[in-house]
Order: C-alpha cells, then sequence, then structure tokens
C-alpha cells in the first residue's frame, strides 16, 4: 500500500459528523504521492520546488503515473501548481483503482434487494495496515487526514517532522485546501447575493 491508498483507506473507515470533501481529500492525496516519491528518492525538493531524480520502477499504477508526469526541465514546478494540477478528481481516480482491484464491496440490505447499496471496504491487509498506521498516530498520515478534514480534525499547523522536504509538502496541502475552502465561501457568498437578487425582484 502508498501513502494515498493509506489516506482514502482512513477516509472511508472514519466517521466524521460533517460531510469529507472531495477536494480537500484530493489535494491531501496529490501532497500523499508527493511524499512517497520524496520517500523513494525519485524527486528532491529545491526550495518549494519539486526536482525529478531518477525515474523509479513503481508497482503501484497511480504512484507511477504521478511520477511520469513530473515537470523534468527547468523551470520545476512548485509543490502548490502540482497539488493543484495533479489534485483535479485524483479521489474519483483512486476510487475507482480500489474498485478495479476488487477491495470495494456493496452493502446490500435484504429488505432493499433492488438497491445498489453503499459502497465500503473489503476486509484485507492492505485495509488493517492503514488502520494500524492510523492507529499509531503516524504523523505524517495525521497530518494530512487533518488537511483532508478526516475525523473531524482540522487543517492546522503540520506537524513536526524531521525531513524539511516533508514539512514542506505538508504546508503546501494545508494551504492548498484553506484557499479551496475560501473560494467555496466566496461562492456560497455570491450564490446568496444572487438569491437576493432574484428573491428581490419577485416581491
Amino acid at each position: 500500500m502508498t501513502t494515498p491508498r493509506d489516506l482514502l483507506t482512513v477516509a472511508m473507515d472514519m466517521e466524521s459528523s460533517r460531510p469529507l470533501e472531495r477536494g480537500d481529500l484530493s489535494l491531501a492525496l496529490a501532497g500523499a504521492e508527493l511524499i512517497d516519491l520524496l520517500s523513494a528518492q525519485a524527486i528532491r525538493m529545491d526550495g518549494d520546488h519539486i526536482v525529478p531524480a531518477h525515474r523509479p520502477t513503481v508497482a503501484d499504477r497511480l504512484l507511477d503515473q504521478a511520477a511520469s508526469s513530473l515537470a523534468r526541465e527547468a523551470p520545476y514546478e512548485s509543490v502548490g501548481d502540482w497539488l493543484w494540477r495533479r489534485g483535479h478528481g485524483l479521489a474519483t481516480a483512486y476510487l475507482a483503482a480500489l474498485e478495479a482491484e476488487g477491495q470495494l464491496t456493496r452493502q446490500h440490505r435484504r429488505w432493499m434487494p433492488f438497491r445498489t447499496g453503499r459502497t465500503v471496504l473489503a476486509d484485507s491487509p492492505a485495509r488493517r495496515r492503514a488502520a494500524d498506521r492510523w492507529t499509531s498516530h503516524e504523523p505524517i498520515l495525521t497530518a494530512l487526514a487533518a488537511a483532508a478534514g478526516i475525523n473531524d480534525t482540522q487543517p492546522g499547523d503540520p506537524p513536526s517532522v524531521a525531513d524539511d522536504a516533508v514539512a514542506t509538502v505538508l504546508a503546501a496541502v494545508n494551504d492548498a485546501v484553506r484557499e479551496l475552502e475560501a473560494v467555496r465561501q466566496r461562492r456560497a457568498i455570491e450564490k446568496a447575493a444572487f438569491d437576493n437578487i432574484w428573491r428581490g425582484d419577485g416581491d
């Protein structure tokens, strides 16, 4: 399993009192990919820019796709730009991958045999490994989960990590999630103002 898959597994397993925003999760997944590529020494950081190193052989299809999509010539891509570009629709892509691999099942109710039911994770060693990583409060997974709003956590200052490159990625994920929330709030205000105009015209 990769960090993005562990993050998605945790997101699906955790109960939350508020809906999980798929855009926030997608940004966190893109950050998780970068952290795994750092761990594989496939990239290094030059400030907040991503510099590709060797092209690794990656067993995971989506992580390999991430590695192949890196900008390999200067000026290199910033972490923030990567998160917005790579993160677009990424949660959906990872869900589709889990489903294609048979790691998702449909939870049916006996009295509703013709309903598709709710999609849940199948019991698997990968799911248990992700749960172990979560319950051990592994700092990177905890920080990414907080950025995505999993388990009622809130984005905040990333936890202290020894690796400066990882800290840079975590900080960028938090910044991107805050920016996305600001966009949502602005659109909600604009929509409310537009609705008020229409209601006013109808009076």
